[in-house]
């Protein structure tokens, strides 16, 4: 036997559409490498998309690579994670699965218990969804785990949560289930939704978050740059492959006590002694400047970086030594509101307005900008309804 198993795609989630694609591309190689190493199933355990209702091209592309697999007989077991989950539940996984392309592991018996999937090759295979906001935890305390644990066989569970005792540096707070709560006796555990490359023995088998198949976000991408496909056979004996579409180069600097020009001469000179051509890069800089950080030169900074394929910047912590002395202000919303629009009117006063029209005039355009959008109001309807009411306060209806 011999298995593949991977997580957290999340197709459709970068915002950049250089990195879209790039995700994209990294699904497609993982696909390509099940069908290479012949394996007879495979799993992945949540967060196909990046969301419960994806774009149409993400559909066709995701679907495409699927039909690869069916067409091998391959098949595809899945659980929904906090991505595809949807408390409506309409999601594309439940279209994926009415067409033949995956099976949703996560059934149950007429009494309420998980039931197995059995795959050709002998394997039995259940599990839980993972829902956003870490709301499947409570599902575990009250999971039926006996006649899991008495069936016989090889035996995978998937799950899409945070384990408590395992949770990364940094994570400490996010919502998990506790460890004692997995069902036991159970030779493979295809974990998902923390993204972090991690296995352990647990019992007789092997505990593993294989991470997400493509990083998610700056951090993802500077502390593990490329995700990738577990490999296990029947001995719970792993092989672990990297995809890596891109080179990754990474730049953290500290350019603290510099002036402006000075951090950008410091950034240039570090750029310069790394190869960046084709590569996806990620600029972090940080610390307090001697001066405005408005002023570092990131327009030239990028200048010794074209050739890169993308560049991801984070300025987060990064500071000026000049900082302004804060006042806290005690009474009522209303009181401080009054007294900072009072302050602010100074600085810049609204000509030919009186000041009891220029005070309505402030509080009507701050509360219309505080206004949000209506449970089922379209987004058509919202700006409409904006723009309308704008017109009125700035009172250029005609």
């Amino acid at each position: 036997m011999l298995f593949a198993h991977f997580s957290d795609c999340h197709v459709g989630g970068w915002k950049e559409e250089k990195l879209k694609d790039l995700n994209m591309q990294c699904f497609k190689r993982a696909i390509a490498l099940v069908i290479e190493k012949q394996v007879d199933f495979l799993l992945i355990s949540g967060d196909l998309f990046n969301t419960a209702l994806p774009q149409i091209d993400y559909i066709k592309e995701c679907t495409s690579e699927l039909k690869k697999l069916k067409d091998k007989n391959i098949p595809v077991y899945m659980i929904a994670g906090s991505h595809d989950y949807s408390p409506s539940g309409k999601t594309m996984l439940d279209v994926l699965e009415k067409a033949g392309l995956i099976m949703n592991v996560m059934q149950f018996n007429e009494d309420g218990t998980l039931k197995f999937t059995e795959d050709k090759s002998g394997a039995k295979i259940t599990g839980m969804l993972g829902k956003k906001g870490g709301l499947e935890i409570s599902d575990y305390e009250t999971l039926n785990t006996k006649s899991l644990e008495e069936e016989q066989g090889f035996k995978i569970f998937m799950f899409h949560t945070a384990i408590n005792e395992f949770k990364p540096q940094g994570l400490e707070d996010m919502p998990g289930a506790a460890l004692a709560t997995l069902p036991n006796n159970f030779h493979y555990y295809a974990g998902g939704h923390v993204h972090y490359i991690f296995q352990k023995n647990f019992g007789q088998g092997v505990l593993t978050f294989p991470g997400a198949l493509f990083p998610n976000n700056f951090k993802e991408m500077e502390e593990w740059q490329n995700g990738g496909v577990y490999f296990v056979n029947e001995k719970t004996e792993w092989n672990y492959v990297p995809i890596r579409l891109k080179e990754v180069v990474t730049f953290s600097l500290d350019v603290s006590n510099l002036s402006p020009e000075q951090a950008t001469a410091k950034i240039i000179e570090e750029i310069k002694k790394k190869d960046t051509k084709d590569a996806i890069v990620t600029l972090r800089v940080k610390g307090e400047i001697d001066g405005k950080t408005a002023d570092l030169n990131f327009k030239e900074i990028m200048e010794h970086l074209q050739g890169a394929y993308f560049v991801l910047k984070n300025t987060a912590k990064l500071q000026s030594k000049s900082t302004q002395e804060i006042t806290m202000k005690l009474g009522t919303i209303e009181e401080i509101e009054q007294e900072i629009l009072q302050e602010s009117k100074q600085e810049i006063p609204l000509k030919d307005f009186s000041k009891e029209k220029e005070d309505a005039f402030t509080i009507d355009l701050i509360q219309l900008l505080n206004k949000e959008k209506e449970d089922g109001e379209k987004v058509a309807d919202f700006e409409k309804r904006i723009i309308s009411e704008a017109v009125k306060v700035l009172e250029i209806e005609n």
